[in-house]
Order: structure tokens, then sequence, then C-alpha cells
């Protein structure tokens, strides 16, 4: 892929605080930006990061069509610089722009604009253990027009965050409720795919949830309300007696990169393992029976986020005293091990970019 590099005049790096960013506030010197008009991708540039010029007709501010990735480049123990699984977050990416009606591109035009940046921007790649540069891909709608049909023209773009742990007192069990008057998607919607409706129909129940104590919601299915789907924007994951155990991946829940990688360390370490649906009444007769043993949720931004409490119809149940599970320590440790490049990478996670 051939891009026109226009290189900032001055780096902001210096007065950047890496160190103690907060996640998603900071942004690199530079983006990179490719249009696609005429039935194909073409213009790929790297400009300086800053505003975008668009007009407010644009489709994708009134008709919703966007998706977005987002995958973490880290420095490893070795000074070298790699991505964690980017081939698995080009196929979710794909598979998300199918459902959306936006154009394809290939793997090495999506990868290739992923690298650009992080290559460009290497000095954005955070030193410290326990932090990264955070890439989000994104295409939208960008032609003008009106009208409820799939645009004939879109943006694409990527643009990078360094960033620490998602949770600034660290790897801690949180407490999480379920909710009553919501759902976050149903069969046949947006719920497995990575673009923002999936995300803003869980707001307000995010907000009630802190407003009450909580971290997040843990969702329920949006047909019998009974079923375990996401805790909040993760996937979820319960131990139950000697069993490992998420819901099946159909059609309302995405699938998670780190969820993948969790059941690959899983199988790889002969765990039990079951993708199966899991009623929060089973998980609350469990606790009282005491075979439950941990639950937590997995995702990009804080790998493994353990849960200490679920309250459910005015009711709480308490995971593991309040206290991450040996498990899922066990998960977090192996994955940034391997992000890291402290841990031999038996499933070539990561691809060297530097």
């Amino acid at each position: 892929m051939n891009i026109t590099v226009t290189k900032s005049p001055a780096s902001r790096r210096a007065q950047a605080n890496l160190e103690n960013a907060a996640f998603g506030e900071v942004f690199s010197d530079h983006m990179f930006q490719m249009e696609f008009r005429n039935g194909g991708w073409r213009e790929a540039k790297l400009l300086p990061f800053g505003p975008l010029p668009m007009l407010p007709s644009i489709s994708a501010l009134h008709y919703g069509q966007i998706v977005f990735e987002g995958l973490k480049a880290f420095r490893q123990q070795s000074g070298a610089v790699a991505l964690f699984r980017p081939e698995k977050f080009y196929e979710r990416f794909a598979r998300s722009c199918r459902r959306l009606a936006i154009p394809s591109m290939s793997r090495e035009q999506f990868i290739g604009a992923v690298t650009s940046v992080v290559r460009e921007d290497e000095g954005w790649v955070p030193q410290k253990r326990g932090h990264s540069l955070y890439l989000r891909p994104f295409v939208f709608a960008s032609e003008s027009f009106l009208g409820v049909r799939a645009s004939r023209e879109y943006t694409f773009m990527v643009i990078a965050s360094p960033v620490g742990n998602y949770y600034k007192e660290g790897v801690k069990p949180v407490r999480l409720t379920t909710s009553a008057d919501y759902i976050r998607a149903a069969k046949g919607g947006l719920g497995d795919v990575k673009t923002p409706a999936n995300y803003a129909a869980s707001l307000l129940a995010a907000e009630e949830a802190r407003d009450e104590g909580f971290a997040q919601v843990i969702w329920l299915d949006a047909a019998e309300h009974r079923y375990l789907e996401e805790a909040g924007a993760m996937n979820i994951f319960c131990v139950i007696g000697g069993e490992l155990v998420t819901p099946p991946l159909e059609g309302t829940i995405l699938p998670g990169v780190t969820r993948d990688s969790v059941l690959a360390l899983a199988k790889a370490w002969g765990l039990k393992i079951a993708e199966r649906r899991i009623a929060i009444d089973e998980l609350f007769d469990a606790g009282e029976k005491g075979t439950l043993r941990e639950v937590f949720g997995s995702g990009t931004a804080a790998v493994i986020s353990p849960v200490g409490e679920i309250r459910h119809r005015g009711e709480t149940l308490s995971v593991n005293g309040g206290n991450i599970g040996p498990l899922a320590q066990r998960f977090y440790d192996a994955i940034t091990a391997i992000q890291y490049g402290e841990a031999e990478d038996a499933f070539a996670w990561m691809e060297k970019v530097v």
C-alpha cells in the first residue's frame, strides 16, 4: 500500500505525560486516513493528528454507518514493539463492516494502516509495564446526503493513544448490577459488531448503575431477561465447580479477542470448558451452594476484570469473598506476559512492528 506521509512539524511527545495519561485522552502525533470513492479504497495518507473538515450533512452523523476497532501495541522486554493479534481484530472489523453495509478492505490495508501509525509514532509507545499504545481504527460514511440508504463514500482512519491500566486502581474486583429496565442487544441486531449504536444503547443503564455505586451493568438476554451476556462492554466468564463457563456466541455477544485468548489458554492448560447459556439464577444458586468460584470479564482495555459482587433484583451475591480468583489472576498474568515479551509466544499472537 502506497502511503503519502505528511509529518507533524513538531512532536507533542515531550509535553505528554505518558506515565499518567488517562485512558483515551492523549493522542499521538499522527493519524492515518484513506477514502472510499468510485468503488475502491484510495488516497492512503499519514497526517498530523488534528481536526477533520466535514460537512454536517455526512451520512454517518444521521444514520450511524460507523464501525470501529481497538487493539494495542506493546513495548516488549527486548525493546521491540509488537501488536497483539492484529489478524483477529481485522477479522472482526471486516465482519462488522459487512453487517453495516460498509465496503470491505484487505487485511494488508487494515494492518498496514495500523502499522504505519505505530512505526511513525513509535516514541509514543510507553516503556512502563502495564502501559501500551491503544490503536483505534474506524470507518464512517462520509457521503453528503440525507436519505436512508448505504453511503457511497467512506473515510477510514487510525488514531493512537498511549494508555495505562484501564482501571487506575489496578486489577481489583468490581461490583456489577443487572438492569431491570434496559436491554443491550437482541438477536438479529448489532450486539455482535463493533459499532457505536451497540455501545450507545448501554450508556444510560451504565450511568444509573454508577450512580448506585456499581462499576457497570451485567447484561442479561433481551428475550427472557434471564441469561448472562456481557459484563459492561466485556465478555464474561464464570468458574462453577471445576468448569470454566462463558456464554456462547449466538449473535448478541461481541466475539472478543481477549475472550478467544482466554479460551485458547484454558484449552492448552487442560481446563474443563463450556460455552453455554448461564442463567443469573444458576449463578446465585451456585453461590449459595459454594460452587461458584470466580466471575470475571475479559476485554482489550482491561484484559481481565474480576467481579467481586453482583446485585440482581435486590439480592446481592458475593464472589470469592470479593477477591480476585486464582484463575482470573493466572489468565491476566499469562496474557500480559506474552504481550510484553516476557513469556514464550506459543500461539504466535504477537506481530512485531518495530
